[in-house]
């Protein structure tokens, strides 16, 4: 079996070599710039530098295997939450009540199964989406903030009745010219885009009278991405939201409120009227890019409240190798609403049980009447 030092240094390795996936894992905590490796070979010579000390000294750091036991792997991650979780206050969340009820039931005859589904219990009391513990045969959620509400949204309705056949794939997005107006699907933030892909969308929309953003559905990805959407749409700098980072075991221990913007796009751009359309599973980074459309003067939001994931998560191993995620910020809109649990539409709309049956989508129709309107 390889030791803990060793088995770090490589799940380390491949996150260096894989730049892009370490910026996003790290970014609440950005190191300094005189440490950050500024070019493969650098980066190459710090890997092997880091495997050799993990050779060196994993004897005389570990002194053997770590220790496994239930009892250390719950107290490894319930400390971990504690000192790093943002939303307890916000919640109500009394951790250390939580741990009274479940400690206790830690025990070394407990099996693998036992344990994950016991932590999974635990962590489940987050009601965050954002939080997850992964193993080998299994992954934890919570999707509470979805599954309690309607849907507003079918896929097949929209593929079949407004995209159609002849629709255009720009990238990700799928976009169709509907009365005039040009709609436009993007399934996921994860889903990334070039710069070409949204001139070729916005040339599109340059012909049409207005500009339907449909994201529902949409669990989020890359905040990125959300900026780089909506520089399309922007005329000037906006503050969108602030945001802050746990910083200390402390309830209050945060760093200071930093302002989020959205910035205009260097080149073309859309002035026109825009229609984002959300429901409870437009998430995370999506969940972002409602904000942004939120502050816009020529956006609107309709539909049904989407359905949060204000905290940027922040990553963990545990000593029997087990990795888990949760929420180390927060963010909060101009206003000081928490966008942990979601933005409101500007126009609420939901998805009528008889248009549906009569394949119609409700929130694509009243979105179109917005913008003729």
């Amino acid at each position: 079996m390889k030791s803990l030092v060793l088995q770090m240094a490589t799940r380390l390795a491949f996150k260096i070599l894989n730049s892009r996936q370490l910026v996003e894992k790290l970014a609440p905590f950005r190191l300094p710039t005189r440490l950050r490796c500024r070019s493969s070979g650098q980066a190459s010579a710090f890997l092997l530098l880091l495997l050799l000390l993990a050779g060196a000294c994993e004897k005389a750091i570990l002194g053997g295997d770590p220790d496994t036991s239930p009892a250390v792997i719950f107290d490894a991650l319930w400390e971990d939450v504690n000192n790093r979780y943002s939303y307890f206050e916000e919640k109500g969340i009394d951790w250390d009540s939580i741990r009274a009820a479940y400690r206790p039931r830690a025990i070394d005859q407990m099996s693998d199964t036992e344990l994950f589904g016991l932590l999974a219990d635990m962590l489940y009391t987050l009601e965050d989406g954002h939080v997850n513990l992964t193993s080998t045969f299994g992954r934890s959620r919570n999707w509470d903030w979805f599954l309690d509400y309607p849907p507003n949204f079918d896929a097949n309705i929209v593929e079949r009745n407004y995209l159609g056949r002849d629709f255009r794939q720009v990238g990700p997005f799928r976009a169709q010219l509907i009365d005039s107006i040009l709609y436009v699907y993007y399934g996921s933030f994860a889903h990334t885009f070039e710069e070409a892909h949204l001139d070729a969308l916005l040339a599109l929309a340059e012909e049409a009278q207005g500009l339907l953003i449909d994201i529902r559905h949409n669990g989020g990805g890359s905040l990125e991405n959300a900026n780089r959407l909506a520089s399309c749409l922007a005329g000037e700098p906006l503050v969108y939201a602030r945001s802050r980072i746990k910083t200390g075991p402390g309830r209050d221990d945060f760093s200071e409120w930093e302002n989020l913007q959205v910035t205009p796009r260097q080149g073309r751009r859309y002035a026109g009227k825009v229609a984002v359309l959300t429901n409870r599973q437009t998430y995370s980074a999506a969940n972002a890019f409602a904000q942004m459309a939120r502050v816009l003067p020529n956006a609107v939001l309709i539909g049904d409240r989407t359905g949060g994931g204000g905290g940027t998560p922040v990553y963990g191993e545990l000593p029997n190798g087990w990795t888990y995620r949760f929420s180390a910020t927060q963010s909060v809109s101009p206003a000081g609403e928490h966008l942990e649990f979601g933005v409101p539409p500007d126009i609420e709309a939901a998805l009528a049980p008889e248009d549906e049956q009569a394949g119609v989508d409700t929130i694509i129709e009243r979105a179109l009447e917005w913008v003729k309107g």
